[in-house]
């Protein structure tokens, strides 16, 4: 695992047997988000996604929002997904563990992340490799507050393949972005579904457990996790390289899985229209918007779009990353036994 000491990023998780990382790296040549200025504006973004973009790899945490700033807290220097996708982390290692620590003066919170390798000895046969992180968000003021809390998780290639790689996850009640999330948008607006069949805008149904074969598209589709189950689930399965990839977590910490796909339909600098990802990004919040629009929005599905954190108080949660050599897509991942 490769983490980025500005932006906390998780920009790598290696499989050796491959050589392949299913984590994206962008095509075009990052900077520390430390050193981004007017003079990049044009390269990255004039938005407040620009100094995001900057540095942007593989898997980013979205804290304490899932989307952009409004017009005002752009002003006061808030960027899309918030300080910690572009904070600095002072980064040690100990005892098996690499931890991450920052804090984000403008939400008022201070951010851990522990990283440990799960030890399979005693596992009986084939065991997969796990990683286990662990995080815990403390809110630094004196008055309780909702927060967007989101594992933004984006696949690329030579992992992701157009029309090959396929699927799984615990998702059940879905629903498409309300309005258009891009260009080339191919799913009905704001339709409701059950996983994994989404409405296409041109008739019929796209099967979401297979990376669409479009020349260009975009998405975005939200999808409640099972409740019925403790743990949820993603997985991802290369062909080619026999190779699953999934994230496990519970499923009262993050609720919520959203599917964004881009496939060379942005066309402005820095994408170029060069870009082919997946995020798989599983949270608190369905869908990513502003903070003032998620928390009006409230529930959705009956589920909470946010989560409350009390004043002087921290909140924690546990997932773990899954890298197996397989034949065929996992039907369901597991967290490994304790």
């Amino acid at each position: 695992m490769t983490v980025l000491v500005e932006g906390g990023h998780i920009a790598e998780i290696l499989d050796k047997r491959s050589g392949i990382n299913p984590l994206w790296t962008p095509g075009w040549a990052s900077i520390e988000p430390s050193r981004f200025g007017v003079t990049h504006h044009g390269i990255f973004s004039s938005g407040s996604d620009g100094k995001l973009l900057a540095g942007i790899m593989g898997h980013n945490v979205c804290l304490d929002m899932f989307g952009g700033p409004s017009e005002q807290e752009a002003a006061a220097g808030l960027t899309a997904h918030g300080e910690a996708a572009v904070a600095e982390y002072d980064i040690s290692c100990g005892d098996g563990t690499l931890s991450m620590r920052t804090r984000l003066p403008l939400a008022g919170l201070a951010f851990q992340r522990h990283v440990a390798l799960v030890d399979p000895s005693g596992q009986p046969n084939h065991t997969p490799s796990y990683i286990r992180i662990t995080e815990i968000v403390e809110n630094l003021g004196a008055f309780d507050r909702p927060i967007a809390w989101t594992q933004h998780v984006t696949l690329g290639p030579p992992f992701l393949e157009k029309g090959s790689t396929e699927f799984q996850s615990s998702a059940t009640r879905s629903q498409v972005y309300g309005q258009q999330f891009g260009v080339a948008d191919d799913l009905v607006a704001g339709a409701a579904f059950q996983w994994p069949m989404a409405p296409r805008a041109g008739g019929g149904a796209a099967d979401l457990r297979r990376f669409t074969s479009a020349d260009r598209s975009s998405a975005y589709t939200a999808h409640l996790m099972d409740t019925q189950r403790e743990h949820a689930f993603f997985v991802a399965f290369s062909p080619r390289a026999r190779l699953a990839f999934g994230y496990v977590w519970r499923q009262r910490d993050y609720p919520w899985m959203g599917i964004w796909q881009e496939n060379h339909s942005r066309t402005q600098s820095p994408w170029n229209g060069e870009a082919l990802t997946c995020g798989m990004e599983f949270g608190v919040s369905p869908f990513p918007e502003t903070r003032r629009a998620m928390i009006e929005r409230a529930r959705l599905f009956d589920t909470p779009t946010y989560r409350w954190i009390p004043a002087r108080r921290s909140l924690t949660s546990e997932y773990w990353v899954v890298v197996d050599e397989c034949d065929r897509v996992p039907q369901m991942l597991v967290a490994p036994q304790q």
